[in-house]
């Protein structure tokens, strides 16, 4: 039975109510969020988190941390919190494009996080957003704040089932209060026939820091994603991390903006790309010195595996102020012919040694997880580029 079928096999869609324990989502279902790093044991996670096609069908806290975190459907969250409406399209604008606009007039739910002040969460909130059926138009907002002093991490895995094609339409809004701590995995699991559009940004305040992790290592027909952070308190951080495999027809644009906008604020862009086919991988990338004292680096390399393959990598830098620091590199190339033979000269055949030098180069090492998280990654990494 495919994940469609799981889903409708009851005659209809899954609903909230249906499922008190994690496990007990259809088997199919949880199979598929593990291919974007979405596990189906509660023991591993504070959290989790299933919007599926255009509901949402779970949402639970592990009871060992309940008073420490918090997870709703974004919806239920406006209505319970009267608060929150501060924060809808505070950190994204509205009316941005048309895609904002879009999801601002309807969208289907969306994942609402909050990690409570001083909580110290040592496992990851998880959620995953999947489509299932043909052609559909998925629509989310999801917001997540981390109150003062909090420390916590989050896995969200994006996820369709074969050749179903349709689109994402995703907004996210990440707000860090003063000393908190959030470290963001994003891991894409897309198909070769969907098109998706990401927008997010994320406010980070005094002494706060904020790691957005991105992983993309399957074909998807055509993505454009530039994710912004605003450091607005003084010794506020900010870091991107992109690794991207693209093969196939496979067009995508994965960029970052950090705006130092507080002095002492920090932020830093490491992105790792590789195409092969006739993939397009465009990684634009911009740092903003808008205050005094403020550090910032950029790196982008890409590998190109044949001809007809592109990268182009576009960095920026921009500051009004002397005194800063700002750096960035940039490189393109082919994987060296050194390489290639000196692990064939210790017994890989070229296919082996190639396979080697690319997992290398997708190092899950830039993204700074703990080691349980870190071989969880791995292993997908290791899977999808598995005969590649």
């Amino acid at each position: 039975m495919d994940t469609a079928h799981a889903l409708t096999a009851t005659g209809g869609s899954l609903r909230m109510s249906d499922y008190k324990f994690l496990k007990d989502l259809p088997e199919k279902i949880l199979l598929e969020s593990t291919k974007a790093g979405v596990v189906g044991d509660e023991d591993e996670r504070s959290a989790s988190f299933y919007h599926i096609d255009q509901r949402t069908v779970y949402s639970e806290i592990n009871r060992e941390f309940e008073g420490q975190v918090e997870i709703l459907d974004v919806k239920d969250a406006l209505k319970r919190y009267e608060w929150l409406n501060q924060y809808l399209w505070s950190a994204v604008d509205k009316d941005a494009d048309e895609i904002t606009r879009e999801v601002s007039e309807e969208y289907s739910g969306g994942y609402f996080m909050r990690i409570m002040k001083g909580a110290q969460v040592d496992f990851p909130l998880q959620s995953c957003l999947m489509m299932t059926k043909k052609n559909i138009r998925q629509k989310v907002h999801n917001i997540i704040v981390a109150e003062e002093g909090s420390s916590a991490r989050i896995i969200s895995g994006c996820v369709t089932s074969h050749g179903i094609g349709g689109q994402h339409l995703g907004i996210s809004e990440f707000y860090m209060k003063k000393n908190a701590s959030l470290n963001f995995t994003m891991i894409h699991n897309w198909d070769e026939k969907t098109v998706v559009r990401p927008k997010s940004a994320a406010v980070i305040e005094e002494g706060g820091s904020f790691v957005s992790n991105y992983i993309c290592i399957h074909p998807v027909k055509d993505l454009v994603m530039y994710p912004k952070a605003y450091c607005v308190g003084e010794g506020s951080r900010a870091r991107f991390n992109n690794i991207i495999y693209l093969n196939d027809n496979s067009k995508l644009s994965a960029g970052s903006l950090i705006d130092l906008r507080a002095p002492g604020s920090s932020g830093e862009i490491i992105s790792r790309n590789i195409v092969k086919d006739n993939a397009e991988a465009i990684a634009p990338a911009k740092l903003l010195g808008n205050a005094p004292k403020v550090k910032a680096h950029m790196e982008c390399r890409g590998l190109i595996l044949n001809d007809g393959a592109v990268v182009q990598a576009i960095p920026e830098l921009y500051s009004r102020y002397q005194d800063v620091e700002m750096s960035h590199e940039a490189a393109v190339g082919k994987i060296a012919d050194k390489e290639i033979n000196y692990l064939m000269s210790r017994g890989l055949n070229r296919d082996d040694a190639t396979s080697l030098i690319v997992r290398g180069f997708l190092d899950v090492d830039i993204l700074g997880l703990p080691k349980n998280l870190k071989n969880e990654v791995e292993s997908i990494v290791d899977k999808l580029t598995e005969g590649m």
